[in-house]
């Protein structure tokens, strides 16, 4: 447990390159700004050119020296995925922040064809991972930090129906696509150990933190009843964002951290300092992770390079 971390005990993060991916509001804005603050150089990766420039602006405005920049990426979007890695002009990348997600949205479909919660939580974060991984391991001692959920635990992932195509539960969905980023930094830590590579890949959870992804469903289906509920619980039971981000931010930038480690809140997994967190025993699962890297790999179409 690490008693009292918070955004003051960030080491200096100077000559470094980030990309967070949802940089644009809640978690992914709290932690570009922070990293920014360190001195890092942010890309935020970010779907909404008019979100991501407001962010940009924004962080500039709390960060007066903060070198921000907007590009944009769409995870739900293959081919916005690639433009992304190949516009993006630094040869070296220290961090990437995989925040992004979608939460227990109605059925629906990528521009590709994949159920939506699986195609933009995992597949596009597979995705980027594997177009930007050369340049992390030129960086030497970076780290790549997927964003997953204690919400993981409502589901295994049914590498027989990664799609959800047999039938759809939206929080049964999404608990999958919360265990596959965790599968995923197991298998990505374990090929890159085994390649002797010293990129770190670890994962987080914010808890319960207030932020857009509770309303964005609600919102989506117009149940304007139902999303002033949800914003009442997050006002009275969440933690905010700030707080929320701490885990990520731990995990990307504190010393020590351990390949395949799982960071969040420490009190019950809902609030507080960063600490180890409790983790389904499928998330671990070797064979497991094997068999949803071959169906990424195949689904996107992009293999990794020597690992």
């Amino acid at each position: 447990m690490t008693q009292g971390w918070n955004a003051q005990d960030i080491p200096d993060q100077s000559g470094r390159t980030a990309v967070v991916t949802g940089a644009n509001s809640g978690i992914g804005l709290v932690t570009a700004r922070e990293l920014a603050r360190r001195g890092a150089r942010v890309v935020l990766a970010c779907r909404s050119e008019a979100r991501g420039r407001a962010a940009e602006e924004r962080i500039r405005g709390e960060v007066p020296d903060a070198q921000v920049e907007f590009r944009p990426l769409d995870l739900a979007d293959l081919a916005s995925v690639r433009d992304f890695a190949a516009k993006l002009p630094y040869e070296r990348l220290d961090l990437l922040i995989n925040n992004a997600g979608v939460m227990a949205l109605p059925f629906g479909r990528t521009a590709d064809g994949f159920e939506r919660q699986f195609g933009v939580n995992h597949l596009g974060h597979f995705a980027l991972t594997g177009l930007l991984l050369p340049r992390l391991r030129a960086a030497g001692a970076a780290r790549v930090v997927s964003v997953s959920s204690g919400m993981h635990a409502l589901s295994n992932i049914d590498i027989r129906d990664l799609n959800s195509e047999r039938h759809y539960r939206r929080w049964i969905a999404y608990g999958r696509s919360k265990s596959a980023n965790l599968l995923f930094i197991h298998e990505l830590a374990r090929r890159l150990r085994a390649a002797g590579s010293d990129v770190v890949a670890a994962a987080a959870h914010p808890g319960y933190a207030a932020t857009n992804l509770q309303t964005q469903a609600v919102r989506m289906e117009g149940r304007r009843r139902a999303e002033r509920i949800v914003e009442l619980g997050n006002r009275i039971m969440a933690q905010p964002a700030e707080a929320g981000a701490l885990p990520t931010l731990f995990a990307a930038t504190a010393p020590g951290v351990r390949p395949d480690s799982f960071t969040g809140p420490s009190l019950m997994m809902w609030r507080g300092s960063p600490a180890t967190s409790w983790r389904a025993g499928w998330t671990l699962n070797d064979v497991a992770g094997e068999r949803l890297w071959s169906a990424s790999e195949r689904l996107t179409g992009i293999a990794y390079e020597a690992v």
